[in-house]
This record gives C-alpha cells, sequence and structure tokens, in this order.
C-alpha cells in the first residue's frame, strides 16, 4: 500500500494532506525517514512515525480508557467535555466511538473502536456480555438488599424486575457500603436505580471489566491503551 494511503487509513488527514506531511520530512517508514509518499510498504504490522511520535499500522482501532468523571461519551457532548477528547487526533479522525456509555460521573473501564462489527457484538443484548461495578453504597448493603439485587428489583417504566448476575460485598473489613456488581444488561442509569430500588445510594460508582476484560491497574485515570490481539480475539471467541 502506498504510504499516503497509510496514512490517511491511520487518521492522518486527506491523502493531500498526508503526501504534504511525507513531502515535508514529518515521516518515517520501517525505522527510516522518507519522502516519497508513493512508496510502497506491507501495512501489517508497519512502524511508522509522525513528527517524532511512533505508531503502528492498525487495520481496526480498538483500545480501553480509564474513563474520569466529569466526561461525556458522546461524539457531540453538550454540557462536558467528551471522552474522545482524550484521545490523539488521528483515533478521533478514524471514527473511534465508545462501546456503550458511562454516565458523566461515573469512572472506570471504557472501551472504543471503529469495527462497528465489535461495538455491535459487545453492546447486543443478545450476547449479554458482562459489565462489572465496583459501587460505593450511601448506606451498608445488608444481606436483604444483595438478596434483592440478585433476586431482581422492578425499575420504574421496566415489564419485568432486574436482577444483577453476581453481587457480593468486597469491603468485609470496612463499613459495608463497597459491592461488586455484575450485570449483562444495560438500561439508563441501571445501576443506580436498582440501588434505589433495593433501599440504598450510589454514591461513588466505577467499572472495572468489560466482557472478562479488567480494568488494568497501572491505567491511570484519563490514560488509553490499545486492545492487544489477543485481547480482541479472546473478546470475540468469548462474545461469538
Amino acid at each position: 500500500m502506498q504510504l499516503e494511503r497509510i496514512l490517511q487509513s491511520q487518521g492522518f488527514g486527506s491523502r493531500k494532506a498526508c503526501r504534504a506531511m511525507v513531502w515535508h520530512g514529518r515521516v518515517t517508514a520501517g525505522g527510516q525517514p522518507t519522502d516519497d509518499p508513493f512508496a510502497e510498504f506491507e501495512p501489517d504490522g508497519l512502524g511508522f512515525g509522525v513528527d517524532g511520535e511512533a505508531w503502528v499500522y492498525r487495520e481496526r482501532a480498538t483500545l480501553m480508557l480509564h474513563k474520569p468523571a466529569g466526561y461525556e461519551c458522546s461524539c457531540s457532548p453538550r454540557h462536558h467535555p467528551g471522552v474522545l477528547s482524550l484521545l490523539p487526533a488521528p483515533l478521533v479522525n478514524r471514527g473511534v466511538q465508545s462501546v456503550g456509555r458511562l454516565d458523566v460521573d461515573t469512572t472506570g473501564l471504557l472501551l472504543l473502536s471503529d469495527d462497528g462489527d465489535l461495538i455491535h457484538r459487545l453492546i447486543s443484548p443478545h450476547h449479554q456480555v458482562a459489565k462489572v461495578y465496583e459501587v460505593t453504597a450511601k448506606h451498608p448493603v445488608d444481606d436483604t438488599q444483595i438478596a434483592a439485587l440478585l433476586a431482581g428489583v422492578q425499575l420504574r417504566d421496566e415489564p419485568a424486575p432486574i436482577a444483577a448476575a453476581e453481587c457480593e460485598r468486597v469491603d468485609t473489613g470496612g463499613d459495608g457500603r463497597v459491592i461488586r456488581l455484575t450485570l449483562t444488561e444495560g438500561k439508563y442509569h441501571q445501576v443506580k436505580r436498582m440501588l434505589a430500588a433495593a433501599g440504598n445510594r450510589v454514591e461513588a460508582l466505577k467499572r472495572v471489566a468489560v466482557g472478562g476484560l479488567a480494568l488494568p491497574e497501572d491505567l491511570a485515570e484519563g490514560q488509553w491503551r490499545w486492545l492487544e490481539a489477543a485481547e480482541l480475539e479472546w473478546l470475540l471467541e468469548r462474545h461469538a
């Protein structure tokens, strides 16, 4: 594939703009500087650089972000900054979008991708992809509330009770306000509404896993990283 086309596919602008970048000496390919935008390269696994920043060619862009509070999961945010503002411009230009949404005040694991098939697979109710949340409640969560969450609580405007797939306290040495809640469907403000229906209230909410893929401990809030090929393959196999 011609170098200008590679750069265009990776979100660095139009073919004309990418051609100019190469002509102006802003691009390296395969570890070597080049001024030929029409040079042919095998794209798979190609390492290239733009303005000194290293990239690797990826046919699809799929990544994870540790979402901070105060950001909207929307391509057109209205009241707060959007999560896309935390990503480099080439990823935004490629059209990555969040796989599902987290509320503005919710933190934790957010997947983003420009792969429509993958996004559909992970958000489709048919596949029942598990999302795990660490919930800090206003009051201690007692056994009765846990039993209610597991059995199913009735939410307003829902035809049937909604149940958690798993629910357990995780601060047994503390005050009993932190639980780990696993859901396999996504309703509007679901965790908050479920806790309210069980007689409690959410004070802090963090998503710690999606589809068995956990938020890395070393990924700080606001940081992102690529999903590696093995992680993507595992996700796809798990939710085929």
